[in-house]
Formats: structure tokens, sequence, C-alpha cells
């Protein structure tokens, strides 16, 4: 089995090439057969020549440049249309997620043979690192609603750092979002269609470099959104998504690895 990493990447060039050479690195010491595809998504700084330099490096990685429109969604989605792997991570640019995490989402999933392994940051077992206090009650308060609204045990739809299989990404079809709802898109039709999930506790690191390109202010509608389309798809298209019985552990029930 092959794993592909997508990292959508704006303006990146300070920490771009220390996250794709951690990446390989802990991704060749588990050998684990990989390709990173890092999407330029109309960078104006450095980002270009900075992946071109790691190319010449690194063999696994491949860059691809994200046409118009501009975005988060739209970045990962072209990721998500060129990717050769049989299953995928979405990984971000800034370093905020740990290698080794992605290392222990890929045994997870062969183990367990699941469908998707979502990562939460608040289990046990999971740190987090300088996470801005007003994102993190906002995040825990958007968490909430959603685990209300769905009966939920998961607790940390939000996150964007997941690994799905290649099947799941083509029946998740048509993708809606074009920007950073995207990472509540996919989880939450995984759930609705029955895909087969189990969670591991995932560190997050607060970026060191660079600039966040998350605007809160302009995204709360657009996740509503996201949200209650999901919502509406569970209750009027019961039966038609095919459900596979859970892996080991109930579907969402934790795991470590």
């Amino acid at each position: 089995m092959k794993l592909s990493v997508v990292i959508p990447a704006h303006n990146e060039a300070d920490c771009l090439g220390s996250t794709v050479e951690r990446l390989v690195e802990a991704l060749d010491a588990d050998r684990i057969e990989h390709e990173i595809v890092v999407v330029d998504d109309n960078s104006t700084d450095a980002t270009a020549e900075v992946l071109r330099e790691l190319e010449m490096r690194l063999p696994s990685l491949r860059h691809v440049v994200n046409t118009p429109p501009h975005g988060f969604g739209f970045a990962v989605r072209r990721g998500l249309e060129c990717f050769d792997g049989d299953a995928v991570a979405i990984v971000m640019a800034d370093a905020s997620d740990r290698p080794e995490d992605l290392v222990r989402y890929w045994r997870a999933m062969v183990a367990a043979d699941a469908d998707c392994v979502f990562g939460s940051r608040f289990i046990a077992g999971a740190t987090i690192h300088d996470y801005p206090k007003l994102k993190l009650a906002m995040n825990r308060g958007a968490n909430l609603f959603i685990r209300i609204l769905f009966g939920l045990r998961y607790n940390d739809v939000t996150n964007a750092f997941k690994l799905y299989r290649r099947h799941v990404i083509e029946g998740l079809q048509p993708i809606l979002s074009h920007h950073f709802n995207l990472t509540v898109e996919l989880p939450l039709k995984s759930i609705v269609r029955g895909y087969r999930y189990v969670v591991l506790p995932s560190d997050w690191i607060n970026r060191t470099t660079g600039v966040s390109k998350l605007r809160i202010k302009e995204m709360g509608s657009r996740y509503l959104f996201i949200v209650l389309y999901c919502f509406i798809e569970r209750w009027l298209s019961r039966g038609d998504y095919a459900r596979r019985p859970a892996p080991g552990p109930s579907s969402g029930e934790p795991i470590h690895g």
C-alpha cells in the first residue's frame, strides 16, 4: 500500500522545507511507501523556489499549482484530484501536525482495516501547545455543537489532520467547500455515509513562522452551511449509501496506536 500526503501551501516558504523533510524522514524510517504532494496555492513569496530545491533532493515529493479559484478548500481539492496512493492524509504546511502521528495513523488504518483515521487533540494521550485562547474557545464550542447535532462521541471534527482511503475520497464526491470548511465536510460526510473510522490522539503545535490563513469571522457562515448540509443529508438520504460493519472497536471508538 502507498500513502499520499497532500499539503496545501500559500506563502509558506519559511516553514515548508522543514515540514516536508520531517515527514519524509519519519515515513522513510518506518519504511512506508509514500508520496508528498504539495499544492502551491497562488504563493507570492519564495514557496515555489523552496519546492524546486526540495524536489531535487526528495524523490517522493512533487508539487502541483492550484489554478484559480484559490483558497484552502480549492487547494486541498486539487491535491485530492491528483494523488496516487491507496490512502491520503491532509497535513498542514506549518508543522502543527507531528509526522510521528501520521505514522501511527497509517499503522492504525492497516491494523483495523479502517476506512478513515481521525485525530483528536482533546482526548487522553494528546497534547496541544500554544493554542490561542479565543480560537480554542470557538473550536470547542463548534465541536460541541456538531457532537450534539449528530450524536457523536468524536470531539475534534474541525481538525484537518485526517487520513482517508482512496475509495472514501471517491465516495465523498461532490466536495462542496471552497475554504477551511472542507475540514468539516470530509469527516462529516464520511460519518454520514457510513465509512468506518477510528480515532487516535494527535498533538498540535502552534506555528512559529508565517501567518495563519484562517479568518474566523469570515468562516462562521461557511462552517454552518456545510454542517447543516451534512445534517440534512443524514436525515433525507438514509439508505442511499452502503453501510459497513465497524472494525475491531466500534466506529468512532478511540484506540491508541
